[in-house]
């Protein structure tokens, strides 16, 4: 059995939809809400499905591995003590218990961490690499708290899971992120924004030299960062902090572009203000470099954005259909 921490959430419960296609028993740790979050588990087969205070009742099923995606997610919270405790103090003991049992670790980080990127994307786990990097936000912060802490127990010769994997995810967008509202990718509220026949509204650049939705993520397919995860499930020799992203840097201009072409509808694109809350704290660019992943063995090439895009609105509009 899997324990998937966050399994309902938006990475998470397309990981337990592959997990149980393939004939994996999954137990999913995770809040519904009254929401309709309860959908992105729909056509998966549970072995359980629990809120996260039963952590341990989860653990005490003893899981052969624990994937870990729970965590409070949205870069605008401002509670410092919620977020520090799911995302460091829930993250350190799920890492010891599987130190303590030898079970398979595999952890989200997020590409939060890297901040501005005045230091670079590589994917360095060193103490003294981390240290380098400066979050602009509390979640950036708390999911670098929790690699710094790996880091530093791993110099100190610390006790261990005997597979352990951070994934320094990107601009993720794909099927089941419906729940996240504003934090979900920006793919889907452009999908909305056109389907209410309004022009696509994308923010202005606030930075000298960088035009009007010329600002580049590295937008990764969820399908692709759910590859990985699996291929870490099967290659438990492998343990690292990786990257988790395309390996491209693309505007937002081309992602929306490439929603409109998946809708068959003429681009209407507005520039609005940068929100206040983002001022400062907001990325220009961020482009995942994907050797180290490469190097350890992944041998899958990335969802080209506008095929990704065109995959994810088919989804959407077949959703919408039923």
């Amino acid at each position: 059995m899997i324990l998937v921490t966050g399994g309902a959430g938006f990475i998470g419960s397309n990981l337990v939809a592959a997990l149980t296609a393939r004939g994996e028993e999954v137990v999913v740790l995770d809040w519904l809400g009254k929401d309709e979050k309860w959908r992105n588990l729909e056509g998966a087969v549970l072995a359980g499905l629990l809120p996260p205070p039963e952590l341990d009742a989860a653990l005490a099923m003893r899981p052969r591995a624990v994937v870990h995606m729970g965590a409070i997610s949205a870069t605008t919270e401002t509670d410092g003590d919620l977020v520090a405790a799911s995302n460091l103090t829930l993250s350190l003991r799920l890492w010891d218990w599987c130190a303590e049992r030898g079970v398979p670790f595999i952890y989200a980080s997020s590409a939060a961490t890297y901040g501005d990127g005045d230091q670079g994307f590589e994917d360095g786990e060193t103490p003294e690499e981390l240290a380098r990097l400066k979050p602009l936000n509390l979640y950036g912060w708390s999911k670098h708290a929790f690699d710094r802490r790996v880091a530093q127990m791993l110099a100190l010769g610390r006790p261990k899971p005997p597979q352990w994997a951070g994934l320094k995810f990107f601009n993720v967008y794909g099927p089941r992120e419906g729940h996240k509202g504003r934090m979900a990718s920006v793919a889907l509220h452009k999908y909305r924004e056109i389907l209410t026949g309004a022009p696509a509204r994308l923010f202005a650049s606030d930075r000298p030299g960088i035009a009007d939705g010329m600002q580049s993520r590295d937008f990764v397919n969820v399908g692709d960062c759910v590859k990985v995860m699996l291929w870490l499930l099967d290659n438990p020799g492998v343990s690292g902090l990786f990257n988790c992203g395309s390996g491209q840097a693309r505007s937002f201009l081309d992602l929306t572009r490439a929603v409109f072409a998946a809708l068959g509808q003429p681009e209407r694109i507005e520039f609005m203000p940068m929100p206040g809350d983002l001022a400062g704290k907001y990325q220009y660019f961020t482009e995942a470099p994907m050797a180290k992943l490469r190097q350890a063995g992944y041998p899958h090439p990335p969802t080209p954005l506008e095929q990704g895009v065109a995959e994810y609105v088919a989804w959407l509009r077949n959703q919408s259909d039923g």
